[in-house]
């Protein structure tokens, strides 16, 4: 019998996962079961992902920008990743005002459904809003400042500090550059062997992928909120799903308008990564996957996904930035605020600048979101209200992250040359080589 494709694989273990954590809800203990036997394997998943995060961005942005040979070439590759990159995260922000604006879902909340929310999890909230405020303490400089690390050891031991790892692997790929080429193979050798033991490291932990999701969706189940609770935020929930879903769109067009791939081609090829996105709500942990379908399944050469991803896996928040838009605007609903446009222009761009800040690890996005409602003016116990549904939406829009760091680097492929024909169609076949 036919193996089934790794995506198919995934979704038979979200699939079941769901399924069991229903089941065993309805037993008592059957949470406690869960939680102390099923849960810890989902977590080694995420963090057998994480282990090779820091690894895989070292070996394949130096790897990357020696290759380039030239200063210029990093400074065109950089130049048009990161513009396309804001300009997705300035449409994606917009997206999301239009959305929410239009169904207005905090007009659906009660005062007696608001009171409940913010009693349920105002101490979590709590822990955001004191995580949040010591950013804004900080100097206008301060991310530029945070951005170089003052010691390399240090910033790799920790998956939050992914831009300091980002500017020594590429402030090293630039030394490789300047220093005479036969100085510069010795080392090359040893990044480009690396970054191979990097990627069969990737395909290994793939094969448990499916054991993964498992885990953790039957966690998530015996784990959320009420049933009531969800039904006060549904139309919250709606807002933001629509939302991505557009923003999915807008992707796809862009990818067929520039590169002339199809809908099929690009969702069959970056699929497994999409739904390894909604498993574990990290850009970071998804980033190997992420890698490897891109360049495997979409043909983008190693030299570009080298340099787009873990810099998009960063900075791209498109979906946490709608996301962003979508939930200060509900808040203010709720509390019955109206805000006005240039209120609203306002948490374009800070819901813009904060997603580039945003740490690519689950639950960064809700720290980020306190600066943006704080900048509107809106409540910061808000943030109570939107905790009962931020993880199941906290999947959605890691999905969308990661969909978007795919279509910008097959754009910027595209725009230089890179873009060629897929090494393998199977996922298993490669995993056999």
């Amino acid at each position: 019998m036919k193996k089934l494709a790794l995506h198919w694989q995934i979704l038979l273990g979200m699939a079941l996962g769901v399924v069991f954590g229903l089941l065993m809800s309805t037993f008592d203990g059957g949470r406690e079961i869960i939680q102390d036997w099923i849960k810890p394997f989902g977590n080694i998943f995420i963090n057998s992902l994480k282990l090779i995060a820091v690894p895989l961005i070292l070996a394949s942005l130096i790897k990357g920008v020696s290759d380039l040979k030239d200063i210029s070439k990093l400074s065109k590759m950089g130049g048009r990743t990161i513009g396309i990159y804001i300009i997705t995260t300035v449409v994606a922000v917009s997206i999301g005002l239009l959305v929410v604006n239009t169904i207005k879902p905090g007009n659906s909340i009660s005062e007696e459904t608001r009171l409940e929310l913010v009693s349920s999890y105002e101490a979590e909230a709590g822990s955001k809003i004191a995580a949040a405020e010591k950013q804004k303490e900080s100097g206008p400089l301060q991310a530029l400042e945070d951005l170089v690390p003052s010691n390399i050891f240090r910033a790799a031991s920790d998956n939050g500090n992914m831009l300091q790892v980002i500017f020594f692997a590429i402030f090293f790929g630039i030394g490789l550059i300047l220093i005479p080429e036969e100085k510069a193979k010795p080392v090359k050798d040893f990044f480009d062997g690396f970054n191979e033991v990097i990627l069969k490291l990737i395909d290994i932990i793939m094969l448990a992928a499916p054991y993964g999701v498992f885990a953790l969706l039957a966690a998530l189940i015996v784990e959320s909120p009420s049933v009531d609770l969800f039904k006060a935020l549904g139309w919250y929930g709606l807002c933001v799903i629509l939302g991505l879903g557009l923003m999915i769109f807008v992707y796809v067009m862009l990818v067929y308008v520039f590169t002339k791939t199809s809908p099929k081609t690009f969702f069959d090829g970056i699929a497994p990564a999409q739904l390894l996105a909604f498993s574990t709500s990290s850009s970071a942990a998804t980033l190997p996957v992420t890698m490897e379908r891109v360049e495997e399944h979409l043909g983008v050469e190693e030299e570009v996904t080298s340099f787009v991803l873990p810099i998009g896996a960063t900075i791209n928040m498109d979906g946490t930035s709608l996301y962003q838009a979508v939930a200060a605007v509900f808040i203010a609903q709720a509390f019955g605020m109206d805000l006005s446009f240039s209120v609203q222009l306002g948490i374009i761009a800070t819901a813009t600048l904060a997603s580039i800040g945003s740490a690519a690890v689950p639950g960064a996005g809700m720290v980020m979101l306190v600066i943006v409602l704080a900048q509107a003016g809106i409540p910061e116990a808000g943030l109570a209200l939107i905790f009962a549904i931020d993880r199941p939406l906290d999947m959605c829009r890691t999905a969308v992250n990661v969909t978007g760091d795919a279509s910008v680097s097959m754009i910027v492929a595209k725009s230089i040359g890179k873009l060629g024909v897929p090494k393998v169609k199977n996922w298993n076949d490669h995993i056999k080589k």
